[in-house]
């Protein structure tokens, strides 16, 4: 059973922070919170699935991607199409010219289903797509640029402008994708009415359940060989490189990793809210992905959730009080934290839990010595050393 923790969590510190946000998220919040506020947080934590996948891909691999609304569109956009064609049998469109396709075609007089959205009848087809879809794009895209180390700065560039052209090709096909108002009106799953208050409780708690499985994966990757990899090639690329391993693969498939937690969440997404728009594929989302997984701590699995929480709380909450001066609220609270947190919030928690555990040591070596510790597993390493040289 030892063994078995130790392959997700290396420290008890990293068991009970992700026990303490389990138990957040499983008991208290359901039972404080009322329905519509418990949505939100169910909403707000479809984006800790990207926040997830964005610690390994950038905290772990050293691959920034301003991309990342993409995938989560995706995932967002096979969900919202089984929807809508369930949405749109020909009994309830009988009024339309064209019956048994979705309002937004009949509109822009499409008089047969498109053949890409046939196979998105099928349920089992759906959920295989939610993470195929992205997983196949991503691992295409990067092994295309990263065979050609395409990295840094450019890599975020490029990203940045697939998701331009992305989004701006679901805004201008309007007539097969909903065009700027998305795909609307989605109202139940296999005839479960998903917008009742016993639905929005059961869809949380698949969100919640999901997510922390999605973190399981993630932190038994960081701690396996692989993980060791990841952060030797964001360190020291030319070297893993001469040492044989095949880095433009390795990166890619980090990428098409992360693009399949994000798939994940944007499919959640939908079933939560309702709908799905290509303002959640563009460059500002994509942007604030990024943001809130740094806030939280771009090294920490459950600081990318936290921080995905946290800062779209902080969205809400600044957007109510102060409608015109929330955008920069949220842009002020993200430098002050990248000035004086560079490792997100969770970097500054560990760094002090750190401190408080070798607080104790501090008397029998020189001063100053704390200051070099980086991360817990390096604490750990730190504490039995010291120990063992303080009983010789």
């Amino acid at each position: 059973m030892n063994a078995m923790f130790r392959s997700f969590f290396k420290t008890r510190g990293e068991l009970i922070s992700f026990a303490a946000l389990a138990v957040v998220l499983l008991v208290l919040l359901p039972v404080f919170l009322p329905v519509f506020r418990l949505n939100l947080v169910g909403k707000y934590l479809t984006f800790g699935f990207v926040g997830v996948g964005l610690v390994l891909l950038w905290g772990r691999c050293g691959i920034l991607s301003l991309g990342q609304g993409v995938f989560f569109g995706m995932g967002g956009y096979c969900m919202a199409m089984f929807l809508k064609l369930e949405a749109s049998d020909p009994i309830t469109t009988k009024i339309q010219s064209t019956p048994g396709i979705p309002d937004f075609m009949d509109w822009n007089q499409i008089t047969a289903l498109p053949a890409f959205w046939v196979p998105f009848k099928s349920f089992a087809f759906t959920l295989l797509a939610i993470g195929v879809l992205p997983a196949l794009f991503a691992f295409v895209v990067g092994w295309a640029m990263f065979q050609r180390r395409v990295g840094g700065v450019y890599f975020a560039i490029i990203t940045q402008a697939i998701a331009l052209i992305i989004s701006l090709g679901i805004d201008g096909n309007q007539g097969y994708t909903g065009g700027r108002n998305g795909i609307t009106d989605l109202r139940t799953l296999h005839g479960w009415d998903i917008r009742s208050q016993s639905a929005q409780h059961i869809l949380y708690f698949v969100c919640v359940l999901l997510l922390l499985l999605c973190a399981l994966a993630a932190k038994y990757i960081v701690n396996t060989r692989f993980g060791r990899v990841l952060v030797a090639i964001r360190d020291r690329e030319d070297r893993v490189r001469f040492s044989g391993y095949n880095v433009a693969v390795i990166r890619a498939f980090t990428f098409a990793l992360a693009a399949l937690f994000a798939g994940i969440g944007g499919a959640l997404f939908v079933l939560q809210v309702g709908f799905m728009s290509p303002s959640l594929i563009g460059i500002v989302p994509s942007i604030e992905m990024v943001i809130f997984t740094a806030v939280g701590g771009r090294l920490s699995v459950i600081g990318g959730i936290c921080g995905a929480l946290i800062v779209n709380f902080a969205k809400t909450t600044f957007s109510e009080a102060f409608p015109d001066l929330w955008l920069f609220l949220m842009g002020g609270t993200f430098i002050a934290v990248v000035m004086f947190f560079p490792d997100g919030l969770a970097g500054l928690l560990e760094t002090q839990w750190v401190r408080a555990r070798l607080a104790p040591l501090g008397r029998l070596f020189p001063s100053g010595w704390m200051t070099s510790i980086k991360s817990l597993p390096e604490a750990d390493d730190a504490i039995n050393l010291n120990t063992t040289e303080a009983t010789k």
